[in-house]
């Protein structure tokens, strides 16, 4: 039976260093405050919003929830974002992501304030990311990846980590994060030959590939630790990642559960980006 990486304990410590933090800027007559810019009402967008606003009351982060039409057009967006922009007691922003097919987020990305940009939304956090820009701004998903490893401690350098998956949101920035920890990354994806035994060879495998249960046994060895960071839902509403959990779990020797792993991280980075943002826009 492996070692179940739970995902409240690290939160809830995360939560603990930002209640000082934001009391002391408090103190000093500053308030922290995010915005968060929704179009329509996705039920994914919804649920994230909702965990997102719970975590930011109980650390005392400000909230302010943008939701724009979904017919808006690109011009009307863009000027939404803008005066987000310059409005001075707004210190990050949350762009929901996936645009609806109207908006142009090859354009979008350029127009958000990078020091605001709060999940590296903007080219300009992606470039810091690659270089190991301290005041830039990773995704929140895989920056929760790290922070899980490193609560339960969980050794990262030397070790041979194995990203599933190559986006922008996860799998590329995952995978910049673990080379930064002294991993020795492998970046697989759907044209990977010998996928599962390549995947095998994992001390450290994190699974960000979009496929509902696609890692299945023949993927993982008998040491290997397991993030799983999908999120998908069945036809009946049962929540899973993209680890087949009942087929690894025995196998394995540690991994995140889903749900109770990886998301419930998440938004403990987002109120720490605001926090980390706040401070650089108040130079402290």
């Amino acid at each position: 039976m492996s070692i179940l990486l739970k995902g409240k304990p690290v939160a809830d410590k995360i939560s603990e260093s930002i209640i000082k933090e934001v009391d002391d800027l408090k103190s000093k007559g500053i308030n922290p405050k995010l915005a968060i810019v929704r179009v329509g009402s996705r039920s994914d967008d919804l649920a994230y919003e909702r965990g997102a606003l719970k975590r930011c009351e109980k650390v005392g982060i400000d909230t302010i929830v943008k939701e724009l039409k979904e017919d808006i057009t690109q011009e009307e967006f863009i000027q939404e974002l803008r005066k987000i922009n310059k409005d001075n007691d707004i210190h990050g922003i949350l762009v929901f992501r996936p645009l609806p097919k109207q908006l142009n987020e090859e354009v979008i990305k350029y127009e958000i304030a990078p020091e605001k940009d709060i999940d590296c939304f903007s080219p300009i956090n992606a470039a810091k990311l690659l270089e190991g820009d301290e005041t830039g701004f990773p995704p929140c998903t895989p920056m929760a990846v790290i922070e899980i490893l490193k609560h339960y401690e969980i050794p990262m350098e030397g070790k041979k980590a194995i990203v599933l998956g190559r986006s922008m949101v996860v799998g590329k920035p995952a995978a910049l994060l673990l080379l930064k920890e002294n991993a020795t990354v492998t970046v697989c994806h759907s044209r990977t030959k010998d996928l599962p035994q390549v995947a095998k060879e994992a001390d450290i495998l994190v699974a960000a590939i979009g496929k509902d249960r696609f890692v299945k046994e023949d993927f993982v060895k008998e040491d290997t630790v397991v993030i799983d960071v999908g999120i998908n839902v069945d036809e009946e509403g049962n929540m899973h990642g993209d680890v087949d959990f009942e087929d690894v779990e025995n196998k394995v020797k540690m991994i995140t559960p889903v749900p109770r792993g990886v998301g419930s991280v998440t938004t403990s980075i987002l109120a720490k980006h605001v926090v980390k943002a706040c401070k650089l826009q108040n130079n402290i």
